[in-house]
């Protein structure tokens, strides 16, 4: 393995709210009362200070989020991670703020209140991030601990 430079605090915190602007899907991971998890890719908005999710509140993961209220929710592969631990606030159709939702139908063509009752709106306020390419950025890896940005 080549070990390459570690970039900056500063420039891991760009490249985690770069992504956030530009994916579009991002792996959600949750689990039942039971610690039985569950890992699911959804679509996905960030409004500036919360990642936004839509899901059936009847499936798995959103009972999941409603009833946990966290959630690891995870960009790219080995050599190029994201990971952010979220404390999740739970909305329905009808309760949801509109800039969430005007937000979600911009990014991805989408309104989930138009599909079916059954979904819900889930808002992920991030506690901890992590960035890193691979293992020789390990240190320093935590952009935002305790809900707040390191830089």
């Amino acid at each position: 393995m080549t070990i390459t430079e570690s970039r900056t605090l500063e420039q891991r915190k760009r490249d985690v709210l770069a992504r956030l602007e530009r994916e579009t899907d991002i792996w959600v991971a949750s689990a039942d009362g039971d610690g039985m998890p569950c890992l699911v890719a959804l679509w996905f908005v960030w409004d500036g200070e919360s990642v936004w999710v839509s899901t059936r509140i009847t499936n798995p993961t959103g009972r999941n989020l409603r009833d946990g209220a966290r959630t690891r929710l995870a960009f790219g592969d080995t050599q190029d991670v994201v990971l952010i631990d979220g404390e999740v606030r739970t909305y329905g159709g009808q309760d949801v703020p509109a800039a969430a939702i005007e937000a979600f139908r911009a990014k991805t063509g989408w309104d989930p209140r138009e599909d079916s009752a059954a979904y819900a709106f889930f808002q992920v306020r991030p506690r901890t991030v992590q960035a890193l390419h691979g293992v020789h950025e390990m240190r320093g890896r935590y952009v935002m601990e305790d809900g707040v940005w390191a830089v």
